[in-house]
């Protein structure tokens, strides 16, 4: 644990802002303001305003003191807009003069959230050219040249794939969340329960889920809405049985309204040891053809470990299968950083990746997750240093080039090795429209299922509502009737004005 000693003390949001920095040099750090330990890291910030205002820090640590200054014009008229802006400027002299100190450069600079790509669109909507808004990203964010470069190439592909991105607010697309799989991955936080028929509790989930499809699907047809997407997530949607899949297809094609007109439907099928021609005859009966076959990784003692109960070769054994039975969109997962693993493995699963030539490829880097068995139990989990895993992301981005797979979303997430991302990958026009749109979140997203997230987007401001259903399938059983009526709540907040096909 790294302290870090402030000179001053600020509200808890500035103190959570300047850990999330912190923890970007060091694996843990915490923020005192009294008392410090002898190998505390001291920081003394100073502000001051003459015609625009000046930030500065001074850092001491180990026997080293080093100095940073920040000056930006003040444009914004609006309160919360220039807290927003000092609170960047502080975050700016705080990173460098740590990356003056630890020899350490961080190509993302402040930026310690989610979707970066999502800001760059934020700076194109308000006018701003290609140019100016990757300068924006360097200069007011500290973004490296190459990171802005790679999000400019992914918004242009976006806006290719999705030309009518900024105008879908709208619409809605769905989510809808299955919560179980053969069994749990170590580094998993998603809900998952390993998939038992005790206690009749899977055919007692599916049916609180088919009530829920049907109620917001009628109200989504009452109020003429179309949906974009629709998306089946988990969990392991494929770990339930060929006639329950059948019988979810039915539901959403039933109740769905305006299902000639979604522009695309995706079921995860990401653990191979679930995959079977049953399952891939209901999903070709739905006319549903994409799908995801994960391996995370082409080294059977890595899937082991990490809690995976199937073969490399049922991997390829089942994707194979998937395309003799008509996929013809298959993604695959690779994870970058897992136990055990280092460049030489990489290279042995992007060479498998590369025999199958799936239409997209999401690189993950391994995240540790709070929740996650991995986190919890570290030292049992030696994974690669930070030099490695960069170049092993490096490797990635060639080898995507190299096999004509251009970059489409990203993210990124807390405690990731390396500071570094996940890049979605594909074959051109063959990008998961879903991945864009709640990436960059564009429109409404209605989490339908076990632990499903919604966002509820205001067409007007684009402001922003989350709800989550319950995670554990026991309490989604139980409130699931409450769940349907909040998220109704929601939309006739955000849809007021919208005629019913009725009237």
């Amino acid at each position: 644990m790294q302290q870090l000693y402030i000179n001053q003390p600020f509200p808890q949001d500035w103190i959570r802002m300047f850990t999330h920095l912190a923890n970007l040099f060091f694996e843990q750090s915490k923020i005192v303001t009294d008392k410090p330990e002898e190998t505390a890291i001291s920081v003394q910030f100073s502000e001051q305003y003459d015609e625009t205002p000046n930030i500065s820090a001074e850092l001491q640590w180990n026997g080293q003191h080093v100095t940073s200054f920040f000056s930006e014009d003040v444009k914004e008229t609006k309160e919360r807009e220039q807290l927003r802006q000092r609170k960047r400027m502080y975050s700016h002299v705080l990173l460098d003069a740590l990356e003056q100190a630890t020899g350490m450069d961080q190509e993302w600079g402040i930026l310690t959230g989610i979707r970066p790509t999502k800001l760059y669109h934020m700076y194109r909507q308000d006018g701003y050219s290609v140019d100016e808004a990757k300068l924006l990203l360097q200069k007011r964010h500290r973004v490296s040249e190459r990171k802005s470069e790679l999000i400019a190439e992914i918004a242009d592909v976006q806006l290719t794939a999705l030309p009518d991105l900024y105008s879908l607010k709208e619409e809605v697309s769905i989510y809808i969340g299955i919560p179980f799989c053969p069994t749990k991955c170590a580094y998993c936080t998603f809900p998952a329960y390993a998939i038992h028929r005790k206690n009749g509790r899977v055919e007692t989930f599916l049916d609180g889920l088919h009530e829920e499809m049907r109620a917001i699907g009628k109200w989504l047809q009452e109020h003429n809405i179309r949906i974009t997407t629709i998306y089946f997530g988990g969990g392991t949607p494929t770990s339930i049985e060929a006639d329950e899949m059948d019988a979810l297809y039915q539901t959403m094609t039933d109740s769905f309204p305006y299902m000639e007109q979604v522009r695309e439907v995706t079921v995860e099928a990401g653990r191979p040891d679930t995959i079977t021609i049953p399952k891939l005859e209901v999903l070709k009966k739905w006319g549903i053809d994409r799908i995801s076959v994960n391996p995370q990784s082409y080294t059977d003692e890595t899937l082991k470990a990490i809690g995976r109960h199937h073969s490399v070769q049922e991997t390829i054994d089942k994707y194979w299968l998937s395309r003799e039975q008509g996929m013809r969109n298959i993604n695959m997962d690779l994870i970058i950083g897992l136990p055990n693993e280092g460049l030489a493995e990489f290279e042995h699963s992007l060479a498998e990746t590369e025999k199958m030539q799936p239409e997209s490829l999401t690189i993950h880097t391994l995240s540790f997750k709070r929740a996650s068995e991995m986190t919890r139990n570290k030292d049992k989990y030696q994974v690669a240093d930070r030099e490695t895993v960069g170049k092993m992301m490096k490797r990635g981005e060639e080898w995507a080039h190299d096999n004509g797979y251009i970059p489409y979303y990203l993210y990124r997430q807390k405690n990731i090795l390396g500071n570094l991302e996940n890049v979605g990958y594909s074959k051109p026009g063959e990008e998961s429209l879903y991945n864009i749109l709640i990436m960059e979140e564009a429109q409404t997203i209605i989490g339908l299922g076990c632990g499903a997230s919604s966002k509820f987007m205001e067409p007007a401001t684009g402001k922003l509502t989350q709800f989550h259903n319950p995670k554990e399938p026991a309490a989604y059983i139980m409130g699931f009737e409450e769940a349907i009526d909040r998220k109704i709540a929601f939309l006739e907040e955000i849809f007021p004005a919208v005629q019913t096909s009725n009237e």
